[in-house]
């Protein structure tokens, strides 16, 4: 949780890059991602030369003796004038010779360099340049908890959609979905189409919220009310795996993978493994074999919903099991190929592909009841992605192989906030609404009590589904309880009525009294 003070910082620096000509909100972001890099190059370098000095050992330098000029400490005292070409010319060009860099404890950190090797600076303001520099050097970039936080308010502030059907997810929504898959720290994650690491971020927090003992819990006051900050203390033995193997993303946005990386480095993850690709396409199984099939135990994901794609770009593989060229669809054939049998999913869909009535939508829908574990379906409010979209989506979640006996049903009307652009908070805590019910009900869910389709959470058996050609809208099979109302006769309304009248033509006549 970011502070008042924190949020105006970044909300008068968001001013500053609009009122300097830069009006694109993921240009905004991409050029504060670059300045945070550059400072964030510099802290690291200052650590591993006082380690190095401490201990006497070697490291690998990021800046040479000859580019010490290079470095935060340096070019943030210079002269606008100075700076900006230095900036442009000479600190950008170095991100792009950056390979690989050493963590505290040896291991690999990510290859910045796939990320930030098409690096321009944008920025042509030299008052611009400084102003950025200088509110960048005030942020607490070396407070890992809220320097998380810091960029997640950052991408809050991308409020409107991409070409691609691209939208941010809600963090309280991402945060059901990760609860709802419960993944242990040996696992291997996976987002095939990641944005900005939404929901990669997501499960390194939740391990961090389940894997802290009581005294791993650090209390500090923000705003005149306590915070708790995990630490992750029960987590030992699974730092290396979660820093450099465990967090895996791809997409086919170059901003959005430099955005990404940067965010799940802010959030404490070294070494994400993030590749800048198409997942549907061909290339993908060619680049990466071990990923593209029985390579991930979670999967989470808010793929891409509108568009189409050209046969020829999209494996065959998946086209076997759903011939169709609509993305939300072929993303779905996707998650189940990338998944290790026994593999757990949770993916938001648009409602279509619960009740689209083509060929390719049943398929789909009877290759996921019939030859995996089809678990649930979550319908969601339609304002949940406002103001990106007004678009009515639903949560599935399902595990890769087996069979469907039932599928839980849950209608979520209330996710803590308003349905509208504004999307206001409607409770003290951003996690509310019907969210931690649909969350206890998931993890209590049981067939045999659970059968009470009038209520919000119910099952519904695989037998059924079936029947109505695997049509997975709660709506197919929610029962609405309707009570009888009552109403008075119109002779004993009338009545009524003319008895007011009396009361108001005596009160008229006293008022006209009194005014005599």
């Amino acid at each position: 949780m970011i502070t008042g003070e924190l949020k105006s910082r970044i909300d008068k620096l968001w001013t500053e890059f609009w009122t300097g000509g830069i009006t694109n909100p993921l240009t905004v972001i991409e050029q504060i991602t670059f300045l945070m890099f550059a400072r964030l190059l510099d802290i690291t370098e200052t650590r591993n030369q006082k380690r190095a000095g401490r201990t006497g050992k070697p490291y690998k330098r990021i800046f040479d003796e000859h580019e010490q000029h290079l470095r935060w400490q340096f070019f943030k005292q210079i002269g606008a004038d100075q700076m900006l070409p230095l900036i442009r010319d000479r600190v950008f060009p170095h991100f792009k010779m950056i390979a690989e860099l050493d963590t505290d404890d040896g291991a690999r950190q990510t290859t910045f360099k796939e990320y930030f090797k098409d690096a321009q600076l944008m920025i042509q303001k030299p008052s611009l340049l400084v102003s950025a520099v200088n509110m960048i050097d005030e942020l607490p970039l070396t407070e890992g908890d809220t320097k998380g936080d810091l960029y997640e308010y950052l991408l809050g502030k991308l409020t409107t959609a991409g070409i691609n059907g691209q939208f941010r997810t809600p963090r309280h929504i991402i945060r059901l979905m990760v609860e709802l898959l419960d993944p242990k720290p040996t696992e291997v994650i996976a987002d095939p189409a990641c944005g900005t690491g939404g929901f990669l971020v997501g499960v390194m927090e939740y391990l961090l919220r389940e894997h802290t003992s009581p005294e791993g819990i650090i209390e500090h006051p923000v705003n005149g009310r306590m915070e708790q900050t995990y630490t992750g203390d029960l987590l030992e033995g699974h730092w290396q795996h979660i820093r450099t193997r465990m967090f895996n993303g791809f997409d086919f946005d170059a901003t959005m993978l430099r955005i990404a990386a940067m965010n799940l480095l802010l959030h404490g993850v070294d070494a994400p493994d993030i590749h800048y690709q198409d997942t549907l396409s061909n290339s993908f199984t060619d680049k990466f074999p071990d990923k593209a099939s029985n390579g991930f135990d979670v999967i989470l994901a808010n793929p891409p919903f509108k568009g189409s794609l050209d046969e020829e770009d999209v494996h065959p593989t998946l086209l076997r099991k759903v011939k169709t060229k609509k993305t939300e669809l072929l993303f779905i054939a996707l998650i189940l190929r990338m998944l290790k049998n026994g593999g757990r999913c949770a993916v938001v869909v648009p409602d279509g592909v619960l009740f689209g009535s083509s060929k390719a939508h049943q398929a789909l829908r009877q290759y996921l009841v019939e030859e995996n574990q089809l678990e649930g379906v979550i319908s969601l409010p339609s304002g949940v992605f406002k103001p990106y979209a007004g678009v009515s989506t639903a949560i599935l979640i399902f595990t890769k192989g087996g069979r469907t006996d039932n599928v839980f049903f849950y209608d979520l009307q209330d996710d803590g906030f308003s349905l509208d652009d504004k999307r206001t908070p409607l409770y003290d805590s951003h996690y509310a609404g019907d969210l931690p019910d649909a969350l206890a009900r998931w993890q209590a869910r049981n067939p045999e009590i659970d059968a009470d389709r009038s209520d919000k959470g119910f099952f519904v058996s695989a037998k059924d589904i079936a029947g109505n050609k695997f049509d997975l809208s709660i709506n197919r099979y929610k029962e609405t309880e309707y009570k009888e109302e009552r109403y008075d006769s119109p002779k004993n309304i009338l009545d009524r009525m003319k008895s007011l009248e009396v009361d108001i033509m005596k009160d008229m006549d006293e008022l006209e009294g009194m005014l005599q």
